[in-house]
């Protein structure tokens, strides 16, 4: 692991300061950009702190990368990832494929970075990406926007995660030595907030980086209309979620939150901003008026015109994606309302897309995922295999 650099304070959107700690050296992006998105700034080896032995090295070529890419507000940031391809010559069709796989919800703090967790043992998306890499597939895995790196994570921002998926992909092609090229097919995939931005990365796809060979793209419970997630998480289990997009939100827009809240509202944003996803729980069934300058809670911040706008800019479903698309979610999902995952399909089907939708009835989001992976794996192997994919549109 590279040295840890000075401490970085970094302006929050509730006009505060907030000492980001110290960050390993190779986070840090360089004074100038390159001009490209997808362009490789550095890598560095990965090793794992469960394999200190190092034979991982042995099957597979683990690398964490640097990259450029372009936010929300057109701004070139450098975002970091990981990308990881088996040493094992490929047997399948064609090339070896490359799945550009969104992770679910990290946190927020640096430290909650994918590059990070999944070398230090504790990234629980690790099963997933490796069930992949079994298949033969490289994977491209991004931290996102200021996850990882200086800044905050703007966390459920639909383009900036969006292009941060497809960049990494791009990134991962022109590493030497991986065998992976401009020509590799491609796969997206992502659940939760990972199913969020690997959705908004298929809608981009073919505007944002139309030489990419996008083949399909498995995406499950999609966190589609941002209004009723949060709606539904406020006070509950997953209260942080929601606290988690108004921070990141506000950040990416520019929208300062310090006026909507009181001491103990500033206090929990301040807080939320150093959060990995295992301390999610400490905000659990916190009410969102309790946090408020006004007593009132976040259904009425988010109808104010400044947030609504933010808001409804996150609506996943309003552009058609051109490759075949798997859309996943459980009835019984605790977290992201069913209808989010079904009204985003139907949306797409509206628009001559190619969509399948299942259903499951694995109880609450984390049961949603079992189902998930397996048919991904299969929606995948078709794909790659040239095989076409049977909409199921007309059940919606």
């Amino acid at each position: 692991m590279a040295s840890a650099v000075v401490v970085v304070s970094a302006p929050t959107v509730a006009n505060a300061v907030v000492e980001e700690p110290p960050r390993p050296a190779f986070y840090e992006a360089p004074a100038t950009l390159p001009a490209t998105n997808g362009a490789v700034i550095r890598t560095e080896p990965m090793s794992f702190l469960l394999d200190p032995a190092d034979a991982t090295s042995l099957v597979t070529n683990a690398k964490r990368v640097l990259y450029k890419t372009t936010n929300r507000a057109g701004k070139a940031i450098a975002v970091s990832g990981v990308v990881l391809v088996p040493k094992a010559s490929w047997i399948g069709f064609g090339s070896r494929p490359v799945i550009g796989y969104a992770a679910g919800t990290q946190g927020m703090g640096d430290k909650c970075a994918p590059s990070r967790q999944y070398s230090e043992g504790l990234e629980y998306e690790a099963a997933g990406i490796q069930a992949l890499l079994n298949r033969g597939y490289a994977v491209a895995v991004t931290d996102y926007e200021g996850l990882g790196t200086a800044g905050i994570h703007t966390y459920m921002d639909r383009v900036s995660q969006g292009r941060a998926v497809l960049d990494v992909v791009r990134a991962a092609q022109r590493i030497s030595g991986t065998g992976l090229s401009s020509t590799s097919p491609v796969g997206i995939e992502g659940y939760s907030q990972g199913g969020g931005a690997a959705a908004a990365a298929v809608e981009l796809a073919s505007t944002y980086a139309p030489e990419l060979r996008v083949k399909g793209a498995a995406v499950g419970a999609v966190p589609a209309d941002l209004k009723s997630v949060a709606e539904h998480l406020d006070g509950g289990l997953y209260s942080a979620f929601a606290f988690f997009a108004l921070r990141g939100l506000s950040a990416s827009y520019g929208v300062d939150l310090l006026p909507y809240l009181n001491a103990e509202g500033v206090k929990t944003m301040q807080t939320v901003e150093q959060d990995c996803v295992f301390d999610l729980f400490g905000h659990s069934f916190v009410k969102s008026e309790t946090l408020s300058h006004n007593g009132k809670g976040m259904s009425d911040l988010i109808g104010l015109p400044q947030f609504a706008r933010m808001i409804e800019d996150q609506r996943i479903g309003t552009i058609k994606p051109t490759v075949p698309v798997l859309v996943s979610h459980s009835r019984l999902d605790d977290v992201i309302p069913f209808a989010n995952g079904r009204n985003m399909a139907a949306s797409w089907c509206d628009q001559g897309a190619n969509v399948r939708f299942s259903a499951n009835i694995l109880p609450t989001h984390i049961g949603g995922y079992l189902p998930f992976g397996t048919e991904a794996a299969m929606f995948f192997e078709g794909r790659f295999a040239g095989l076409p994919q049977w909409s199921n549109c007309w059940t919606l």
